[in-house]
């Protein structure tokens, strides 16, 4: 997957923004007469809030709520998690009496999370109440961006001066996959919005997670080039519901290899007192990157966090299990002094570090994807989006789209007559797929003839691996199509988008990259093939009531990659059937074969 495209077009699409923030960006002015006023004037640090091995904590993340408009699928199960009573969670005015406490002690910073914060009605008078305590120097949020471009304008005027934003995939489906919930285009509107008032940087969160978007690391530090970002790359972690497995993470030293071998340049900045980031800058871009090393290099030494549930719990550690309720204490008429107590006994029996997991290993195993990580392709109401990215871009041409902002029409794209999935970089420049019945002669080119003996058997007959180690590397290029007869029950529902399990073009796109990627996997004499790019196209055929799929697959390697295409096709053929099999038994699936083969010592191969 190309980087620079990347950042070329987000660039293009934030342009206004970008240029304007000098512009719109609030007079720092008072803040920072504030800011010199309270470090000449800062009072010895609260020892109710000082830990047995000395660590000041003087960040406090409050939970404003537990509910979520989105489903990632590494934060909680697809059905959501049980909800505390309503009469159960803090209100407002225990919300602020908590943080007054807590900030008169010492805390300088406080961060709203959630849940997803801004579903919280109140947010934004919250957010000028804190604004309002003598002392408090930074209010963050973290927020999944959903209603950010909304909420955000009137969040800058009361007070928010630090913000982050969850983007796990620049892929508009997989996003959808990803979340189990649309709304892609929200999210970037956000990050725009976010740039026009002057927020830099605007940290950009993005959990790395084996076999699901750890080909888009570059895509995403290629933002960074011309934009204002701090792109926070977070160790995939465990929590209830998430089914975490360490196969699944990615660690930061395979995340910053990945990185240096496209940027050599990268430099290391100085790490913040307290900081959960590991900081890198790619000389002359705007922008920087970060990594969040929670598994593999925990922070435990310098950690100065403490967190409030929704429900008023005091949480020490976010691994730990310990909690003490600050809201039963202040509903009982609990003193300022007997809370102060409560907290620092709660504060001083914190651990060094959290607990090691068992199954959580120092460093990621090899770059092999797990195949639990799509363990479940139930993507439910997806809607398809443009995308602009090699990998997995999805173009469409089907229903009108309805009027959207600015941002998401640039972002998107419009809409055509004709639905049409491919995850080429421009389809008008694609080769067209077989013309319904082509069955004409293959050709060969290149030096060697086809061989007439099998070549994964030994000389005494038995099955065996061919030994690749002396073939020279050379670009392997390969290409192999499926056609899936649907009939027209089924064909009519695909292309009205209406399956009830989801978007089938969709589905099965996603499916068929991720099984080139694992064929070595699932076909025991292949060798693993480290794979520079996949595309898969997918086109409807009326006359037909078809699908045709068409896969192609290119690497650098002493070994082709035909089976990596035939795979790819074959697998999203697969998908397709068993995203239509409630609707029709009567699907064929047909003609998978190799359209064409380049590099090799045995020459090109073209079905032409």
């Amino acid at each position: 997957m190309s980087a620079r495209p990347v950042s070329r077009m987000l660039r293009r699409v934030l342009r206004t923004s970008t240029w304007s923030c000098s512009s719109t960006q609030p007079a720092p002015t008072e803040l920072s007469r504030r800011r010199q006023f309270l470090r000449e004037h800062a009072a010895p640090f609260s020892a109710f809030l000082t830990d047995s091995f000395g660590r000041q904590h003087s960040y406090l993340r409050i939970s404003l709520t537990e509910k979520c408009n989105l489903r990632c699928q590494y934060c909680m199960p697809e059905e959501g998690v049980p909800l505390t009573p309503k009469a159960d969670l803090l209100t407002t005015e225990e919300v602020l009496a908590l943080a007054r406490l807590f900030v008169k002690e010492g805390v300088d910073k406080i961060r709203l999370t959630g849940g997803e914060p801004l579903i919280r009605p109140d947010v934004v008078d919250i957010v000028a109440k804190l604004h309002q305590l003598e002392g408090l120097r930074t209010i963050g949020i973290t927020t999944n961006g959903i209603s950010l471009a909304r909420l955000l304008p009137q969040l800058q005027k009361a007070g928010l001066n630090a913000i982050n934003i969850s983007l796990d995939t620049l892929v508009p489906a997989k996003f959808e996959f990803i979340v189990r919930r649309r709304g892609f285009h929200k999210v970037m509107e956000g990050i725009h919005k976010a740039i026009e008032l002057g927020y830099n940087p605007v940290k950009v969160n993005c959990v790395v997670m084996r076999g699901l978007n750890e080909d888009e690391l570059l895509d995403f530090v290629a933002l960074t080039e011309g934009l204002p970002l701090d792109v926070r790359f977070i160790e995939y972690m465990p929590f209830d519901g998430n089914k975490w497995n360490f196969k699944k993470m990615v660690s930061y030293k395979e995340m910053l290899d990945t990185v240096r071998q496209r940027w050599p340049e990268l430099e290391k900045l100085p790490e913040e007192e307290s900081s959960t980031a590991k900081t890198f800058k790619i000389p002359g871009f705007r922008g920087q990157i970060s990594f969040i090393t929670s598994m593999s290099e925990h922070f435990c030494g310098t950690c100065n966090r403490l967190r409030i549930t929704a429900d008023g719990n005091l949480k020490v550690c976010l691994f730990g299990n310990s909690e003490v309720s600050l809201r039963d204490h202040l509903r009982m008429g609990a003193s300022e002094e007997e809370l102060l107590r409560i907290i620092g006994a709660a504060v001083g029996r914190k651990k060094r570090q959290h607990a090691e997991l068992s199954l959580m290993r120092r460093d990621s195993p090899p770059a092999i994807p797990s195949i639990s990580s799509w363990d479940s392709l139930h993507v439910q109401n997806l809607r398809p989006r443009m995308s602009f990215f090699n990998q997995m871009v999805t173009s469409w041409k089907g229903c009108r789209v309805s009027q959207t902002p600015l941002l998401a029409q640039q972002w998107l794209g419009s809409g055509f007559p004709q639905r049409h999935y491919s995850s080429l970089q421009d389809s008008a420049t694609n080769p067209k797929c077989l013309s319904p019945g082509s069955q004409a002669p293959a050709t060969h080119s290149g030096p060697l003839p086809p061989s007439d003996k099998l070549t994964h058997v030994d000389a005494e007959g038995r099955a065996a691996m061919v030994d690749v180690g002396g073939k020279p590397d050379t670009e392997r290029v390969a290409v192999a199509s499926a056609v899936v007869l649907l009939g027209p029950v089924a064909f009519q529902l695909i292309q009205q988008n209406q399956l009830k399990k989801g978007d089938a073009l969709v589905v099965a796109q996603l499916a068929g990259v991720q099984a080139a990627k694992m064929t070595s996997q699932l076909i025991p004499l292949c060798h693993h093939v480290a794979l520079s790019h996949v595309q898969l196209q997918l086109e409807l055929d009326s006359t037909r009531h078809a699908v045709v799929i068409q896969a192609s697959c290119r690497a650098q390697g002493p070994t082709g990659v035909e089976m990596e295409a035939l795979t790819s096709a074959a697998v999203a053929a697969l998908t397709m059937y068993d995203m239509c099999k409630a609707v029709s038994r009567d699907i064929v699936l047909e003609e998978i074969k190799l359209v064409s083969k380049t590099g090799g010592q045995r020459g090109d191969f073209h079905r032409t």
